[in-house]
């Protein structure tokens, strides 16, 4: 096949790589996001392509690839339905290994084709054009189309169903902008610019799923992944093994998967950690920094560590009181010691943050101060609110959060911090299920969010209303600012890295001034596996990628 024509945009970009006003690593996300390949994406910076990282993708070692064997995993295992509905990353590691995406962004933050052969983008980035591999089967043998395509579009942008991609997807008028042009071609017309679509198409409840598909993934487990599945038990354990049709080779030329088999054990973090230590478990799902302690001079393990968008959110209802009074907001962030927060909660293992969700790993990050401790400054507000309605501080309060990663230690050190500020917090803390159960009702939770290749890719789903003006599926704050969403709409309108970053700088300090979210820390993350496993590499969300994982025997 030939190569895509360059965009223009790609052309400017070679500019201003060449002038120093990108960096490389910007010019290559954005290149490679307008269609450029990642071969051609170097070769326009001048300099030679790194190995794809097969979402995953480290050399084999020496000796060559062998295959068979079982990966075990220790990872909760939450209730499945509709893979378009996924909140979890956990629930979306099992799902990936039966269906895939049309892109996959790898732990590089590059964009590639998965089962998209390629994409195009018009010149104002409105119209994209997306072409499917062709020869890629299900499993159940049925041959993937644009028919499915279209479907899972038609599910994600269903109401009814409540896949957060319906506030990523916000730049469609629903199906009407979704075009089948042939059976292996799909045109999305947007209904404004953006360069973001083909990272979209990976994020997690994006998996494309067979035309005929029910809504109950555990009873129609259909997919055109490398594995299918066997048995999934909730809480308890999973298991999927190899298919022998599978459409990718491997490196060595051979069909993948090399593994047998993949099981999911569902144990909690203390326990998988102990299982590790005896070898009933070869790995675990997001391991807590004190996982990594213990864990880190073991023998027998191989460590990889990583940069994130990941984050802990402590997260307003604005629609309930207090905290749809903004000085009560405002107060509460101001009782975040952060440091505090980040040592006694994840050993220190990350970066302080502002009180938004864009992190200095996004490509248009504005730097701004850390906010300092203030609970002087707090008390004063709430003072101020408080003389309002008439009520007698401290100010009650119930924080609500789970158990099994480092949310506890970070609502205890902040119902700690926020007592100077005038804040008596009560906490509810529960485990997992109990917690994702009620996650989007709780008045004042703590909410794991998981890592976004781009800045403008999470406010879509957590901050903005829909076409109707009800808050988005994942808006789990109800907050839904006039200014904030005009200027995120113009953040994704701006293809200038340079000029988005100046908006996104304007959209952090709303969320800094009356914003419905604190944010201490980005995390920093490890992946810990058995070193017979090889071609792992942690990636910064957490995903799993096991079609290419292969063990020393």
């Amino acid at each position: 096949m030939s190569e895509p024509r360059i965009h223009p945009l790609a052309l400017t970009a070679v500019d201003k790589l060449q002038r120093g006003r990108i960096n490389r690593r910007e010019f290559l996300r954005y290149t490679t996001l307008l269609g450029v390949s990642v071969g051609t994406a170097y070769a326009l910076a001048g300099c030679a392509p790194a190995a794809a990282p097969a979402s995953g993708g480290a050399p084999a070692a020496a000796g060559g690839i062998t295959r068979g064997g079982t990966l075990r995993k220790g990872m909760l295992l939450q209730q499945i339905d509709h893979p378009a509905r996924l909140s979890w990353v956990e629930g979306s590691n099992a799902i990936r290994l039966v269906n895939e995406y049309l892109t996959e962004t790898g732990p590089d933050n590059i964009t590639r084709p998965s089962l998209l052969e390629s994409w195009e983008a018009s010149d104002d980035v409105k119209t994209w054009t997306l072409k499917l591999r062709q020869g890629i089967k299900f499993n159940n043998g049925d041959d993937l189309t644009a028919d499915d395509v279209l479907y899972s579009f038609s599910q994600w942008l269903d109401p009814e169903v409540g896949s957060s991609m319906l506030g990523l997807l916000s730049y469609l008028d629903g199906m009407n902008s979704v075009e089948k042009v042939d059976d292996y071609t799909i045109r999305l017309n947007l209904a404004s610019a953006n360069i973001g679509v083909p990272e979209h198409l990976f994020h997690y409840p994006a998996s494309i799923l067979h035309r005929d598909f029910q809504g109950d993934w555990v009873k129609q487990p259909i997919g055109t992944g490398a594995f299918t599945l066997v048995e999934y038990l909730e809480g308890e354990r999973a298991s999927f093994k190899a298919r022998t049709d599978y459409w990718q080779m491997g490196e060595d030329g051979s069909p993948l998967p090399y593994l047998d088999e993949v099981v999911f054990v569902s144990v909690d973090k203390d326990a998988s950690v102990a299982a590790i230590q005896g070898g009933q478990l070869d790995t675990l799902f997001k391991p807590r920094p004190s996982d990594f302690l213990a864990l880190k001079d073991n023998p027998d393990l191989q460590i990889q560590g990583v940069a994130t968008a990941n984050c802990f959110v402590v997260r307003m209802r604005v629609d309930q009181e207090p905290w749809n009074d903004n000085r009560v907001r405002t107060a509460l962030k101001m009782c975040q010691d952060r440091q505090k927060i980040l040592d006694l909660s994840y050993n220190g293992e990350g970066v302080l943050s502002l009180d938004t969700h864009f992190s200095p790993v996004h490509p248009a990050y504005a730097e701004r101060p850390i906010p300092a401790y203030d609970p002087e400054g707090a008390r004063a507000l709430l003072e101020e609110y408080a003389a309002e309605k008439g009520i007698q501080l401290p100010l009650q309060v119930t924080l609500s959060t789970k158990n099994d990663l480092s949310e506890p230690e970070i609502a205890q050190t902040l119902r700690e911090s926020a007592a100077a500020g005038g804040f008596d917090i009560t906490l509810d803390i529960t485990e997992p299920n109990g917690y994702w159960d009620r996650w989007t009702e709780v008045p004042l939770g703590i909410t794991i969010w998981a890592h976004r290749s781009l800045d403008t890719m999470v406010p879509p789903l957590a901050y903005i209303a829909d076409a109707d003006g009800n808050p988005v599926p994942w808006n789990e704050t109800r907050w839904v600012d006039a200014e904030f969403s005009e200027k995120l709409r113009q953040a994704e309108l701006t293809l200038d890295i340079e000029a988005r970053r100046e908006i996104v700088g304007e959209l952090e300090d709303i969320m800094q001034e009356r914003g419905p979210i604190g944010n201490s820390y980005w995390t920093n993350e490890w992946e810990i596996i058995r070193k017979e496993f090889q071609n792992v590499i942690a990636h910064p969300a957490n995903f799993d990628f096991y079609y290419s994982v292969w063990k020393q025997q």
